[in-house]
């Protein structure tokens, strides 16, 4: 860990207020849950269980924490307000692990959980368990004798699941080691009960990433296993073309009725992109670039681009329109390349710097056109306008691969001796 990422103690975030960007308050953190992991790593931290003003509890991902200070808890985006339910997979930190007896891995003496230290990972937004507060000797946290001490989580044991095993646990873990391509791999091979139940295990973020990698009949049978109202917050989390091109494989009364349940932002462009020929520009395009007003400086848009939760082909480029700065924007102004702001100073206007040249493509233009296009430019996303010269979203290259490659590429083991070699996080 880098000493000047900050160590919160779990106890210090009990009763702590929740507020969104506006500084509205949503609630309070009431406990935090965690998944074990294999191979001796520290548990994960996936999220805070919050409870609302109507006493409901939700789950509000570490991914949506912005901040964790000041005694508050500041999170960014919509929050999710559908009831809690804590999966097989995962811990809650506070109701399971504080007064825990567990035991030194040094001296096999056994000891009681006070409290949990959690700290996020440089650079990422990921959150791990880092250190516990222990006290020696018998008794649980209401004895005060004995000696307490603060270890590293790798000093205590009972923390970590044993690598053997079929439980759908154990895979979950294993698998977090992997890119969604090759967990999408690894699903696709087991067997279909099988299937389903890893996947279901799966937090929605980890199962939308993997379900973007997995063929169509593979996405519809785990979609339509899971419960309506989980499998709506799944589709939230995919990007809107992939949950677009996954809703429009099934029955129209089931993808209206899941439509139906998400949240109206994310419905709304998903619904959009349905109104689109599949083989076209608007039916490939993300309704999610990088958009920028004409005032924002090249400092602005870097810090848009470092965003790490960003596709590399989304983040090539960004898109400078006028208000409103969400598709569809504001009359579209031009692209601005990411070379092109690496050579600039920060505070430089990103209007003086766009590239007006390249015409945009219409939502109708076929894939064929798109393709010729990305290759004639030798560009990896285009931007996607209308009639009024709004900017309705974007078309990246991986989108077009997907419909140029065959139907069973997916399908194709990226790891055989002749495939692909394994890449690391």
């Amino acid at each position: 860990m880098v000493a000047t990422t900050p160590r919160i103690f779990v106890s210090h975030l009990s009763g702590v207020a929740v507020f969104d960007p506006n500084g509205d308050q949503v609630g309070r953190v009431r406990d935090l849950v965690a998944m074990l992991r294999v191979g001796g790593r520290p548990p994960r931290v996936l999220g805070l269980v919050v409870e609302v003003v109507s006493r409901r509890r939700i789950f509000l991902p570490m991914t949506r924490v912005t901040g964790v200070e000041s005694g508050q808890v500041i999170t960014t985006g919509v929050v999710n307000m559908r009831r809690f339910e804590q999966r097989p997979t995962e811990r809650l930190v506070l109701g399971e692990f504080l007064d825990r007896r567990v035991r030194l891995v040094e001296s096999d003496e056994e000891v009681t959980v006070l409290d949990v230290a959690i700290q996020q990972l440089p650079a990422r937004r990921d959150w791990e368990i880092d250190k516990y507060f222990v006290r020696k000797g018998r008794g649980g946290a209401l004895r005060r004798k004995g000696e307490t001490l603060t270890v590293e989580w790798s000093a205590v044991s009972g923390f970590s699941l044993e690598e053997h095993g079929q439980g759908a646990e154990n895979l979950v873990a294993t698998f977090e080691r992997l890119r969604p391509t090759d967990v999408a791999n690894a699903l696709h091979h087991l067997s279909s009960k099988r299937r389903v139940e890893v996947a279901a295990a799966l937090d929605d973020d980890r199962l939308a990433d993997v379900l973007e990698e997995l063929p169509e009949d593979d996405q519809v049978e785990i979609i339509g296993k899971l419960a309506e109202e989980r499998a709506a917050d799944v589709l939230e989390a995919m990007d809107p073309d992939d949950a677009a091109d996954l809703l429009s494989e099934l029955p129209e009364e089931d993808k209206e009725r899941l439509l139906a349940l998400m949240r109206p932002d994310d419905a709304a462009d998903v619904r959009r992109l349905l109104s689109y020929e599949e083989r076209t520009a608007g039916g490939l395009m993300t309704t999610e670039p990088i958009v920028l007003r004409p005032d924002a400086t090249v400092a602005d848009a870097l810090a848009r681009v470092r965003q790490a939760d960003l596709s590399p082909a989304l983040a090539a480029q960004v898109y400078v329109c006028r208000s409103p700065d969400e598709t569809p924007t504001g009359k579209y102004l031009g692209t601005v390349h990411f070379q092109r702001l690496l050579r600039d100073p920060p505070f430089t206007l990103v209007s003086s710097l766009v590239d007006s040249d390249l015409v945009p493509l219409s939502p109708d233009t076929p894939l064929p056109t798109v393709t010729s296009y990305l290759a004639a430019y030798n560009m990896v996303s285009a931007p996607v306008v209308d009639e009024s010269g709004s900017l309705l979203g974007a078309v990246t290259v991986d989108d077009v691969l997907d419909h140029l490659l065959p139907d069973d590429w997916r399908e194709t083991d990226l790891h055989g001796e002749e495939g692909i070699g394994h890449g690391g996080r």
